[in-house]
């Protein structure tokens, strides 16, 4: 629920501030006034940065939910009811609070004149910029349902895909935590037990070079590991806030790309949302270079975002969308290709959304191949940490034994 600062009267004269939560600021005076107390002035602010916030998703609602949400909304609208009565409803049915009260405020803007797509913006954490824009775009066109129907089914796809990419990658993940786990217990309790049974080799100047290494890396985790641990929450935390910032977003977006072989899997991903998106606003009539504005928050990358608004700022200028996109270089060529030919025929919008299924089908495939090397990779990977350090310890005791 928005946070409001406010300066206000009390019965005796004083001056008296601070913050109250309300849906808006005409329900923060209500409030006020209970208290007997008389505002005069009300500003909506924002919650300071807490550490709990940085990693909370605070106030964001599941895309289910939201699609749900969208769903519902469209399907009242289509049947004769009232914005204002829609709203009301779903806020009343919904089990989620923070969307119920999310809800409830927008009912109270569009009360107050706003339009839907404005007053969602006002809960941009919890909507999105997209669905805000195509409410938007949809309101100005004539088909606010259409809209609400093609975002709601857009949140249930991408949830989808996140759905199948979190469970492809749940079991490598568990693999390397297991494997993490297994070689610092390795170091901090069974390693140290042989530093005693080496002093006469290290004595001798025979002992070798790994296991000395070995063993003062153990005792640095032994003795230091409480400090090791405490920076990387430390690190965890700058880095968290860090890629709150433009430009910790700019630099993960770009390092996303990078990553060998996953890298072109997330960008294929991105480009297929903005091809979805962008030929459901064209199919509805919505004017391309107002489109592209709208589709460019879909992509999920700033890169990308970038790219596609100079390709809408070129087209303004009278030149073809797949020229600018094919310079970008995050586009495939017969993605491009594709887009040229919908160009030509005048055939967008039905183009658009075959590249997305297209894409989407491909960069599954790839992704489960990806999946099924990257288990066995991390099976080899445990395997060598693990024989690296019974091989350190392992071959100064044969030497100890040979000696005798």
């Amino acid at each position: 629920m928005p946070l409001f600062e406010y300066s206000a009267r009390d019965l005796s004269g004083g001056l008296v501030t601070g913050t109250i939560e309300a849906e808006n600021p005409t329900r923060a005076s209500t409030l006020l006034s209970t208290r007997d107390l008389f505002p005069t002035n009300i500003q909506q602010t924002t919650p300071p940065v807490t550490l709990s916030s940085l990693f909370r998703r605070g106030g964001r609602v599941k895309g289910q939910t939201l699609a749900v949400f969208y769903g519902q909304l469209a399907s009242l609208l289509r049947a004769g009811v009232p914005m204002s009565r829609s709203l009301t409803v779903l806020s009343g049915q919904s089990t989620n609070e923070t969307l119920s009260a999310a809800t409830a405020d927008l009912r109270s803007r569009v009360e107050d004149g706003q339009s839907l797509g404005d007053a969602m913006a006002k809960h941009e954490t919890i909507f999105g910029d997209m669905a805000c824009n195509m409410v938007r775009a949809g309101s100005e066109g004539g088909f606010l349902e259409d809209a609400l129907e093609r975002v709601g089914i857009f949140t249930e796809l991408q949830e989808d895909l996140k759905g199948r990419t979190a469970s492809a990658l749940a079991y490598p993940i568990f693999l390397f935590a297991v494997g993490v786990v297994v070689v610092t217990a390795l170091l901090v309790f069974f390693v140290p037990s042989f530093d005693a049974l080496f002093d006469r080799l290290r004595a001798k100047g025979e002992m070798p070079a790994a296991t000395e290494w070995l063993l003062t890396f153990s005792n640095i985790l032994r003795r230091f590991g409480f400090l090791i641990a405490g920076g990387l929450v430390v690190l965890t935390i700058a880095t968290l806030w860090y890629l709150q910032t433009p430009g910790g977003q700019d630099r993960f977006d770009r390092l996303k790309l990078r990553i060998p072989v996953l890298g072109g899997i997330l960008m294929n991903l991105s480009v297929a949302r903005f091809c979805r998106v962008l030929g459901t606003l064209l199919s509805n009539g919505v004017p391309i270079v107002r489109s592209l504005t709208i589709a460019s928050t879909a992509a999920g990358n700033r890169l990308l975002q970038r790219s596609i608004d100079g390709a809408s700022e070129n087209l303004q200028g009278g030149e073809s969308l797949a020229s600018p996109l094919r310079r970008s270089g995050y586009f495939p060529p017969a993605v491009v290709e594709m887009i040229s030919i919908g160009e030509e025929s005048n055939s967008l919008d039905t183009v658009l959304p075959d590249i997305a299924d297209s894409l989407e089908k491909t960069t599954f495939r790839r992704l489960d191949l990806f999946v099924r090397l990257l288990e066995p990779i991390m099976l080899l990977i445990m395997a060598v940490f693990v024989l690296t350090v019974v091989m350190a310890l392992l071959v100064p005791v044969l030497k100890s034994s040979s000696s005798i």
